[in-house]
C-alpha cells in the first residue's frame, strides 16, 4: 500500500475532537465517553510507550497505528529481523515526537525495548546478583553484554589477569556479577573477574582444607619462570621448583613443561598460613641415589658425558640424575691443566674411575687420569740415572731450565749443572725457550715427581782430566775475557776452564769498574794466585803478571 494512501494527517487537539464528537451526537459528550476519550488522549505524550498495530511493512520503515489520529513510522533497522514482521502484529513503541516535518508521529521500537528491558532488569536483579548474557560488541574500555539491554563489562573486569584481545569474547556467553546499578542514568556495570575471584577463593579454602603432604594431584601449568613453574591446583597455585623437576640436569623448566599443560605433581610441603604449596615432579619416582653405592662402588670404571665445565673441574653425567665431578687435578697424570676446557668439551664422552661416593651429599668424585697407568710409577725404569735424553725447553727461571722430555714429564736442569767451569748467572745466557737440547738424567724422585738433568755431564770434567796437574799457583798463563761482572772478570784459559780475575787484582790502584781496565774478548797474560780442585775454582791476577809494560799500556788504553 502506498504511503500516501495509508498516512492521514490530523491535528491533536482535545477541544476540537470533543467539539466534533458533540456536533456529531447533537448533544454534549456523555460522561463515560469523555472519560474514555481523556484516558486515550493522555497516553499520547512524548516519551510514553504505546501499543501499536503494524499497518504496513516497507524495506526501510514499519508503519504502525499507535491509536493516535496519525500513524507513526519505525525504522526497519530497529528490528532484529524485519522480514519476520507481519501486518497486524502488535508491538510496543516509544513516542519520540508527536509530529515531524511530514505530519507523522515518530516512533522507536529500540528505545521502547530498552525501557521495558531496563524495567524488567531492575525489578528482577540487584547489585551483587549473578547474571548471564552474550557479549554483543566491543566498545571503548570494555565490552557490551546483552541482558535484555546492553550492560557494560569493563576490560579490567573481564578476567583475573589482563586479557589479550578482548574482541575474542564477542559472541560468547559470559557469567558476571552486577557491580553497580545507576537508575538515574539507566546504566549497569558488571564484572566477570569479581565472580572468578570469589569462586577461586572458595576453591582455595577448600583446597587448603583438603590437601596433604605426600599426595599426588593433577594441575595445569599456569606460568613458567627461570626458577620453576607455577601449577594451578584449582583455587591456588603451587610452586614446582626447577630443582624438583628432574633427578637429572635441566637448564630451564621449559625443557619439561609448557603453559597450559596438565601434569601430575607430588605435594612436598603446605604452609596454610602463608598459603604456599611446594610441589615436586621428580619425587614421583625413586631417587637414583638410593642404591648408588651398590651401583658405583669405589674403583669402578665407567663412561659418562661431560655436561658442565667449571674452573675447578668438569661434571660428568653417568646416568639421568647422577653426575660426578672430575677435579682438574684428576684429569691428567703428566699434563699441566690450567683449564678443564683444555682436556674436555661439553658433550664429550669420557671414561672415568669412581674415586668416592657420598650418598648423603649426593656427590661422586671421578678421575680421568686413573683410567690409565701413572707414568711416574715406571719413571725409574724408563729413565734411570745416566740416561741421555732430548727435550724442548719449556721454561727458564733464575735457578734453572725446565725441559719437557715427553708430554707431561719435565726435568729440571739446575744452573749448577749447565757447565763444569763457566760461571752462569742466568740460564738465558746459554739457552733459549723452545730450544731442543740434550741432557743426562742425574736423579729420579717418583714420589715428588721430579727429574734432575745435567748438560755438563755430557762432557768429561776438565778438572778430573788434569787441570790440577796442568796448572799451579804462580804460573803465568794466557786467557780470554769471557764475562765482566761488578766484582771482576772471568777469563777462559781453555775450553771448560775459567778463572776469576777479581777487581782487586786488576791494577795496583783502586778500580771502580772492571770495564775501565779490561773488555770482553780481550786476551791477557795473568798469574794463577789460587787453585781449589774440590770447588773447581781458579784465582787470577793481572797486576801480578810479570809483563808490567804491557799492563801499563792496557791501563793507559
Amino acid at each position: 500500500m502506498p504511503r500516501t494512501d495509508v498516512l492521514r494527517k490530523f491535528e491533536i487537539n482535545k477541544e476540537e475532537i470533543t467539539r466534533e464528537v458533540e456536533q456529531a451526537l447533537g448533544t454534549k459528550m456523555p460522561e463515560e465517553i469523555e472519560k474514555l476519550h481523556t484516558e486515550s488522549i493522555k497516553s499520547f505524550e512524548v516519551g510514553s510507550i504505546l501499543k501499536g498495530r503494524v499497518l504496513a511493512v516497507t524495506p526501510t520503515e514499519i508503519i504502525v497505528d499507535g491509536g493516535y489520529k496519525s500513524e507513526g513510522t519505525v525504522p526497519a533497522e530497529e528490528f532484529e529481523d524485519p522480514s519476520e514482521i507481519r501486518v497486524g502484529d502488535e508491538i510496543e513503541v516509544l513516542l519520540e515526537a508527536v509530529e515531524d516535518d511530514s505530519g507523522l508521529i515518530r516512533l522507536s521500537k529500540r528505545k521502547a525495548d530498552r525501557i521495558r528491558g531496563w524495567e524488567r532488569l531492575v525489578s528482577q536483579y540487584k547489585e551483587g546478583d549473578v547474571v548471564r548474557g552474550r557479549v554483543i560488541r566491543k566498545i571503548k574500555g570494555g565490552l557490551l553484554v546483552d541482558l535484555g539491554i546492553p550492560v557494560f563489562l569493563p576490560a579490567s573486569q573481564i578476567d583475573v589477569k589482563p586479557p589479550g584481545d578482548i574482541g575474542e569474547y564477542i559472541g560468547k556467553e559470559v557469567t558476571c556479577k552486577i557491580l553497580k546499578i545507576d537508575e538515574s542514568r539507566q546504566n549497569i556495570v558488571v564484572s566477570r573477574r569479581k565472580l572468578l575471584e570469589e569462586e577461586r577463593e572458595k576453591q582455595k579454602q577448600q583446597l587448603l582444607a583438603e590437601i596433604k603432604v605426600g599426595e599426588v594431584r593433577k594441575g595445569i601449568v599456569k606460568n613458567i619462570a627461570d626458577f620453576g613453574a607455577f601449577i594451578d591446583l584449582g583455587g591456588l597455585d603451587g610452586l614446582l621448583h626447577i630443582t624438583d623437576m628432574s633427578w637429572g640436569r635441566i637448564n630451564h623448566p621449559s625443557e619439561l613443561l609448557r603453559i597450559g599443560q596438565e601434569t601430575e605433581v607430588k605435594v612436598l610441603d603446605v604452609d596454610k598460613e602463608k598459603e604456599k604449596i611446594a610441589l615436586g615432579l621428580k619425587q614421583k619416582m625413586e631417587s637414583p641415589w638410593e642404591k648408588i653405592e651398590e651401583k658405583y662402588p669405589q674403583g669402578t670404571r665407567t663412561t659418562g658425558q661431560v655436561v658442565n665445565i667449571m674452573p675447578y673441574g668438569a661434571f660428568v653425567k653417568l646416568e639421568d640424575g647422577i653426575e660426578g665431578l672430575v677435579h682438574i687435578s684428576e684429569m691428567s697424570w703428566t699434563r699441566r691443566v690450567n683449564q678443564p676446557s683444555e682436556m674436555v668439551s661439553i658433550g664429550d664422552t669420557v671414561e672415568v674411575v669412581i674415586l668416592k661416593v657420598n650418598k648423603e651429599k649426593q656427590e661422586i668424585s671421578l678421575s680421568m687420569k686413573q683410567v690409565e697407568a701413572n707414568p711416574w710409577d715406571v719413571i725409574e725404569e724408563k729413565y734411570p740415572p745416566g740416561t741421555k735424553v732430548k727435550g724442548k725447553i719449556r721454561n727458564l727461571t733464575s735457578y734453572g731450565v725446565f725441559v719437557e722430555i715427553e708430554e707431561g714429564i719435565d726435568g729440571l736442569l739446575h744452573i749448577s749443572d749447565i757447565s763444569w767451569s763457566k760461571k752462569v748467572t742466568h740460564p738465558s745466557e746459554v739457552f733459549k725457550k723452545g730450544e731442543t737440547i740434550e741432557a743426562v738424567v742425574l736423579s729420579v724422585d717418583k714420589e715428588k715427581k721430579r727429574l734432575a738433568l745435567g748438560t755438563k755431564q755430557l762432557l768429561e770434567d776438565p778438572w778430573e782430566k788434569g787441570v790440577a796437574a796442568k796448572y799451579n799457583v804462580g804460573d803465568i798463563v794466557k786467557g780470554r775475557v769471557t764475562k765482566l761482572t761488578n766484582f771482576g772478570a772471568f777469563v777462559e784459559l781453555e775450553a771448560g776452564v775459567e778463572g776469576l780475575l777479581h777487581i782487586s787484582e786488576l791494577a795496583d790502584k783502586k778500580v771502580a769498574d772492571p770495564k775501565d781496565i779490561v773488555s770482553e774478548g780481550q786476551e791477557l797474560e795473568v798469574k794463577i794466585i789460587k787453585l781449589d780442585v774440590v770447588q773447581r775454582k781458579l784465582g787470577l791476577s793481572l797486576k801480578q803478571a810479570p809483563n808490567r809494560g804491557t799492563l801499563q799500556e792496557v791501563e793507559k788504553a
